[in-house]
């Protein structure tokens, strides 16, 4: 949490002054018992009439400071603390987006939501609270204590065990519960997990009838959650009732002191009355304090998860550079092997992309997922790339764009590293389309200009009918500003992956991957497309992945992968002839000849 208070730093001034207006509110309220003091002894005692008036409006004057000085404090206390959200809010999205995908595979989705949104509420909440009260709190108790002192010492000592013995309970229950709200906001993140499932698959979760199980899920990890609530609240709750027996304890103690002391005449009745009045105050206050301990502790406690977010550092810096494992892997794999530059002089063209003995090993992972992956592809070819489910296909073009990081070997485009690049510069020569079309709210211009911000009208339209899907959108009302709903669930299956395979195409980029992009689509659709795109300008190297041999079989060079393995590599005729995983995988597809 200490690192977090460094967003502080652009509210030095509101965080000095809300607590400097709240001690001066509390100085305005430890002279009242002294006023009500006067009045007993001074104005009642001598029936003069005129001076309880005039002390009552010092007392109506204190208050009304007082409460000016409260509303400036809170003021100054809520702008603090809603800057400090914000920018630690800011800070934590913008790291979460130089994740690659095996942090956020390593933090969860779940995770990441609940910290960027009960997290930071929960430490906000406690700036605000910690501004206010934490110091007036404590100075209301000890200036009371000093107070009684000035009054009669004897009495006062009462103040002195009283103190002492309520700091014990309050910082006890403080120690205790810090580590179980830790562990109350874990098992918050799985029922946001489990949540977040459910929501985003109940088709899925209806279409098989599981509503029940599902219920009875939520319910268990909910009652898990409840459970650990419920015992934090005991401990925390125990606070009060300790503090209410220790201070009524004290006060009764204190009032038959004061009773001896006012019948032996060493004391008078206002004095008694300030004394019990102190006494009050500091009651109210360590309520105050113990109840500011909760909030304080739920703070650290969700600070400390905000920090251990933004402690994890990104396996693949955006500028290019590499985290010195990194780079010890690239000498380790590249000796003996000449990297050429683009624009060197060489005898022979630098291949567009290049796979040298490449490995892939997620992170937490048993075995590698990729195994000496080698091949090259040469600017304008058409790769295809196929192979049972969970061969590999998609784990290879993600390393081209860096999403993943080779754990063995080197990938290179136009004969350099790729992790020699920075992500914007390599991005900006990629244009990708996932397996899952994803749409983002909007309109249709605003989704296809994430493949070129700058695109013009006729440049989306080009890319539209090179995607075959200019139809889809001259069929929408408003054509280019037609509204897209979250995720495109107004648009069929089909239409979502022209449209995003249109994102992609708008960008022009030198590789372009299409990763199973096109399984909606039909046969005759997904002939035009693999058409438009071999008579593309600029002539891209394009990655098809897929699982129907139609899509890949006029493909310059096709890759079969078996268990992450390179299982052959060839034309479509070759590869019948001498490979028998693409074999059997066209002839499960066509019958027999």
């Amino acid at each position: 949490m200490k690192k977090l208070l460094v967003y502080l730093k652009d509210y030095k001034k509101e965080s000095i002054l809300a607590p400097l207006f709240k001690m001066l509110e509390a100085s305005f309220e430890l002279i009242v018992p002294l006023v009500v003091t006067a009045i007993i002894d001074v104005g009642i005692a001598g029936r003069d009439s005129g001076y309880i008036l005039k002390m009552c409006l010092v007392m109506v004057a204190l208050g009304l400071i007082g409460l000016l000085c409260s509303v400036t404090a809170q003021y100054f206390a809520a702008k603090a603390a809603a800057g400090f959200g914000t920018k630690v809010r800011h800070q934590l999205f913008a790291h979460i987006q130089t994740f690659s995908f095996t942090e956020i595979d390593q933090a969860g989705t779940a995770t990441l939501i609940t910290r960027m949104t009960s997290d930071i509420n929960q430490a906000q909440s406690g700036v605000n609270m910690v501004l206010r009260l934490f110091l007036r709190s404590p100075f209301i108790v000890f200036g009371a204590m000093i107070m009684a002192f000035t009054i009669d010492i004897k009495a006062a000592l009462i103040f002195a065990v009283a103190i002492p013995l309520l700091s014990l309970v309050v910082f006890g229950v403080m120690a205790v519960s810090i580590p179980l709200y830790r562990k109350v906001q874990e098992r918050l993140d799985k029922v946001l997990g489990i949540t977040r499932e459910n929501l985003t698959g109940a088709r899925v979760i209806r279409a098989f009838h599981k509503e029940e199980e599902e219920k009875a899920r939520f319910e268990e990890s909910l009652e898990s959650l409840t459970s650990m609530q419920n015992h934090v609240g005991k401990i925390s709750a125990f606070m009060n009732p300790v503090t209410y027996v220790i201070i009524n304890g004290a006060t009764i103690f204190l009032l038959y002191t004061g009773a001896v002391q006012v019948d032996a005449g060493t004391l008078t009745q206002g004095e008694v009355v300030a004394l019990v009045n102190y006494m009050s105050q500091i009651l109210v206050e360590l309520i105050k304090l113990a109840n500011l301990i909760v909030t304080i502790t739920k703070a650290v406690a969700c600070g400390n998860r905000v920090e251990s977010i933004l402690e994890i550092q990104s396996s693949m810096p955006a500028d290019g550079t590499e985290t010195k494992q990194g780079a010890e892997n690239k000498i380790e794999t590249s000796v003996g092997e000449p990297q050429r530059r683009e624009g060197e002089k060489n005898q022979t063209p630098i291949p567009a992309v290049q796979f040298s003995h490449v490995g892939l090993t997620y992170q937490g992972a048993g075995g590698e997922s990729l195994s000496d992956i080698d091949f090259s592809a040469e600017k304008g070819e058409t790769i295809g790339i196929i192979g049972g489910t969970g061969s590999g296909k998609t784990s290879l073009v993600h390393l081209i764009p860096r999403f993943y990081d080779a754990t063995q070997g080197t990938v290179l485009i136009n004969g350099r590293n790729v992790k020699e690049y920075s992500l914007e510069e390599l991005r900006q020569k990629v244009g990708i389309v996932m397996q899952k079309a994803v749409l983002f709210q909007g309109t249709i211009r605003e989704n296809l200009c994430w493949g070129k911000s700058d695109a013009t009208e006729e440049e989306l339209y080009q890319a539209l009918e090179l995607a075959q899907a200019k139809e889809v959108v001259e069929g929408k009302e408003g054509r280019l500003d037609a509204f897209v709903e979250q995720g495109g669930k107004n648009f069929s299956g089909g239409q979502r992956q022209r449209l995003t395979i249109a994102r992609a195409l708008a960008r022009k980029p030198e590789i372009l991957i299409l990763d199973d992009s096109a399984s909606a689509l039909d046969y005759a659709t997904d002939a035009r497309l693999r058409k438009a795109i071999r008579e593309m300008e600029g002539s891209p190297t394009v990655f098809i992945v897929s699982q129907r041999t139609s899509s890949i079989q006029h493909a310059d060079k096709i890759i079969v992968l078996e268990d992450g393995e390179v299982a052959g590599i060839g034309a479509h005729q070759q590869l019948l002839e001498t490979c028998s995983v693409y074999r059997e995988i066209y002839e499960s597809q066509y019958k027999k000849q």
